[in-house]
């Protein structure tokens, strides 16, 4: 009978306090083991060579040496998982989707005071656990190109179509490498990446900056138009409605699903009530199940769903569900996706011109 190997995690941060709340919330997880915490980079250069974790936790601001320089260096000698745990500000937040480009695996929010043991449990042993499944040759930068790839010429949208997609571990730069491939004249987009608040907007922000289409946070209410994606904030569940003549989007705090908050199943329904036939579902890297139970509803509502292939996935988890289930008519390369979404909506798209809806 074989014993399950355990995850072997480091802990660096220069704090004490953090550094024990991470090891006491980790070690309730029978599938993880803490080997070791250290106080600064070169405490930790030293523990990496000795007890050989799989995989390494990592506060940004630290003396002696910054967390993103440790980080360029780790990743040049010895390549190895690495969840970012930072402070909960917007300058902390800019420096870890910094280290996300550079090679972090994932980013959790360190809020301090507000942290207690079961939540932190929950949230950091899940992305411990995907990031111990990620393949590091896969987490690198994402197409820099300032213009699309793709072309919607010819292309005449109905207001009723919606483009929904659901991302977690490595799925910064996977949606990244799909948004900037994608043309400016395209229905709504509605987006749920597993990110902590404020982190979530500095994505947004990001993504704003290199994309054709105009990419912010979604605030309750936002209207869903031709153009523009919405980015669901942390923390908070977005689904989208049908109102009028317009999607639009609501937030809501129910319950974490699958560990996290927001939630891709919660996007799929709502599309799937609201959209229908209409939508298209984009299912990216992931560590877990969530989206595969959404996009099984999108199915059955008639919807085109896509996911992506295991290899081309840092983390094959979410798409292999869905796959699983039965429910994704196409598995392709993230390179190929962004072809995809615009095939599948020329097939729903309406036969001639008439009510086809601009943008605000």
């Amino acid at each position: 009978m074989s014993i399950l190997k355990k995850i072997r995690v480091l802990v660096v941060d220069d704090s004490a306090v953090v550094r024990r709340m991470i090891s006491d919330a980790l070690s309730r997880d029978p599938e993880i083991e803490v080997v070791g915490t250290a106080c600064d980079p070169y405490v930790a250069r030293d523990m990496i060579l000795e007890l050989e974790p799989d995989v390494l936790t990592l506060d940004i601001e630290m003396p002696r040496m910054d967390g993103l320089t440790f980080l360029k260096i780790l990743q040049e000698h010895r390549p190895m998982p690495v969840v970012i745990v930072s402070s909960l500000t917007q300058a902390g937040s800019k420096i870890a989707m910094k280290a996300m480009e550079l090679g972090a695996v994932d980013v959790v929010a360190k809020q301090s005071s507000a942290w207690n043991i079961g939540s932190l449990h929950e949230q950091l042993a899940h992305r411990i656990k995907g990031a111990a499944r990620a393949r590091l040759s896969l987490l690198k930068p994402a197409s820099q190109a300032s213009s699309p790839t793709e072309s919607s010429a010819g292309i005449q949208f109905s207001p009723r179509q919606l483009i929904v997609i659901g991302a977690s571990t490595g799925g910064t730069e996977a949606v990244k490498d799909v948004l900037t491939r994608l043309p400016a004249e395209l229905p709504g987009i509605c987006i749920v990446q597993h990110i902590p608040p404020i982190f979530s907007k500095t994505f947004a922000e990001r993504l704003n900056e290199c994309c054709a289409l105009e990419v912010r946070e979604a605030a309750h209410g936002d209207e869903v138009w031709p153009g523009t994606v919405l980015i669901a904030p942390g923390d908070f569940h977005m689904v989208v409605e049908w109102d009028t003549n317009v999607y639009r989007v609501r937030l809501r705090q129910d319950p974490p699903i699958h560990f996290t908050r927001p939630a891709v199943d919660m996007l799929f329904n709502s599309a799937a009530h609201s959209a229908g036939r209409n939508a298209v579902g984009v299912l990216l890297t992931g560590m877990g199940r969530d989206g595969a139970q959404g996009m099984q509803q999108l199915k059955s509502a008639g919807a085109i769903n896509l996911a992506q292939n295991e290899a081309t996935c840092v983390v094959y988890g979410m798409p292999r569900a869905a796959v699983e289930l039965g429910v994704v008519d196409r598995v392709l390369p993230l390179d190929h996706m962004p072809h995809a979404i615009l095939h599948a909506l020329r097939e729903r798209a309406p036969k001639s011109t008439a009510g086809v809806l601009q943008p605000k």
